[in-house]
């Protein structure tokens, strides 16, 4: 958290475990906009396929508004240009945190991996609504991935399809979400995970030249449990493969799998009394 423009992305990253569920048919009658703080700790592997962890604590403010365009809520940033009982359209933004070659051993004396902005289009489709089950969706997004550290710089895309199942309980007092998908990237995001240029290759760090393909499959669980109308419990899990990874032969490739996990408070001291309905 070494600057106030850190913070801002760290906040897009740690959103969607401090928002409440976003508003849909049933549940419009929320307030336009809610403000408040949040906290929490989570550990995830340095990066994908590292043997190292990276274990943060984060407290952050928060602000919560369901626009009929602009959204920032439980499923992100964005703008939602298209919204129809089974197809949505929005653009959306997404962020990861930095990872300092000092403390990776297998990136020791190559450049660091600095903060990570994802910008661009997601179509989602709704296919099935299981009543007391839940719904399901399918989601394709495409995203830019932007390179914070030392000024801005774009590092390649990535794409994601994924299914996602969602339920919530009685008047939104607790929400859960599983998720199932892939992520690609093309050659240069590719390259700045994998790639061990010659003048930083070493007797156990050969040069490698990275290709562009599958980056890992992962499906996890996210949850929140409101435990007063101002304060909401939140967490999640993560398991990740790469096992058929384009660059699995990489030397910074280090493990085949990974898992990640977080939980937080994130407590509501404002809100608007305009209702979302108003903006649907």
């Amino acid at each position: 958290m070494r600057t106030p423009s850190f913070l801002a992305l760290a906040a897009a990253c740690l959103l969607p475990g401090l928002a409440t569920a976003q508003a849909q048919p049933a549940e419009r009658n929320l307030p336009l906009w809610e403000a408040g703080i949040g906290g929490a700790a989570f550990s995830t592997p340095a990066y994908p396929g590292a043997d190292d962890r990276s274990n943060r604590g984060l407290v952050l403010p928060y602000l919560i508004y369901r626009g009929k365009v602009f959204r920032a809520d439980q499923n992100g940033i964005g703008a939602r240009l298209l919204n129809t009982d089974k197809v949505e359209f929005d653009i959306g933004f997404a962020a990861s945190l930095p990872a300092h070659s000092n403390d990776v051993e297998a990136r020791r004396g190559m450049p660091d991996l600095g903060t990570l902005v994802e910008f661009g289009p997601r179509v989602k489709y709704k296919f099935a609504d299981l009543g007391e089950r839940g719904r399901m969706r399918f989601e394709l997004p495409l995203r830019a991935v932007i390179e914070a550290r030392g000024g801005l710089r774009r590092q390649g895309w990535t794409m994601e399809p994924r299914l996602v199942w969602e339920k919530r309980g009685e008047a939104a007092r607790w929400t859960m979400e599983a998720q199932l998908g892939a992520v690609f990237g093309d050659g240069r995001i590719n390259r700045y995970f994998y790639e061990v240029q010659p003048q930083y290759a070493s007797a156990d760090r050969p040069a490698y030249k990275a290709d562009a393909g599958l980056l890992l499959v992962r499906t996890g669980l996210f949850g929140t449990y409101r435990l007063n109308p101002d304060l909401r419990m939140f967490g999640f899990v993560r398991y990740e493969t790469y096992a058929g990874a384009a660059n699995r032969d990489s030397p910074l490739m280090k493990r085949s799998t990974g898992t990640s996990a977080g939980i937080g408070l994130a407590w509501t001291f404002a809100r608007s009394q305009e209702r979302a309905r108003a903006a649907e």
